[in-house]
């Protein structure tokens, strides 16, 4: 039998849960009782924010999750990008790490990848020239990272600011 998962979520908060996006409008404790795939509000990172190649995947991962109605364009982009990544950089950590992410995504265990890949945002930063991570990585061996298709709203809801 399997664990079952407890999340605290704040008003306003949002989680995502095998795809779909639920709001709370108090102050809430939700119990998984089964298996789920979910990702809190906090770990989404937006599409303005995948501003490194690590980042990029991130976002390809996070989509298979998000939405796995179309986890296959999501599935080739992180493949292509993870392949740009592997070509432009030689160290070990990162290398090592991405094939383990890559298992991970073959698992069907896209949670898994988000964790290991926020690990290796230090490792990335380190490699840059400015610290933050771009330049030394975003090599002409990455090919531009396509838009994703997000979830749509549902009719009537308000777009948050």
């Amino acid at each position: 039998m399997s664990r079952a998962m407890h999340l605290s979520l704040r008003a306003g908060e949002r989680v995502f849960i095998n795809g779909a996006v639920l709001r709370v409008d108090r102050k809430v404790s939700i119990e998984l009782l089964n298996e789920a795939t979910f990702l809190l509000e906090g770990h989404v990172l937006q599409a303005d924010d995948a501003t490194t190649p690590l980042r990029q995947l991130y976002f390809a991962a996070q989509t298979m999750l998000m939405d796995p109605a179309h986890a296959g364009p999501a599935r080739a982009l992180y493949a292509s990008l993870q392949d740009g990544i592997l070509a432009a950089t030689r160290d070990p950590v990162i290398h090592e790490r991405l094939r383990a992410a890559q298992a991970l995504v073959e698992a069907g265990r896209p949670f898994d990848v988000l964790k290991l890949l926020r690990a290796l945002y230090p490792a990335e930063a380190a490699l840059m020239p400015d610290g933050e991570g771009g330049a030394l990585l975003a090599s002409p061996a990455l090919p531009p990272a396509p838009p994703v298709r997000r979830p749509k709203r549902p009719a009537g809801a308000r777009k948050e600011v």
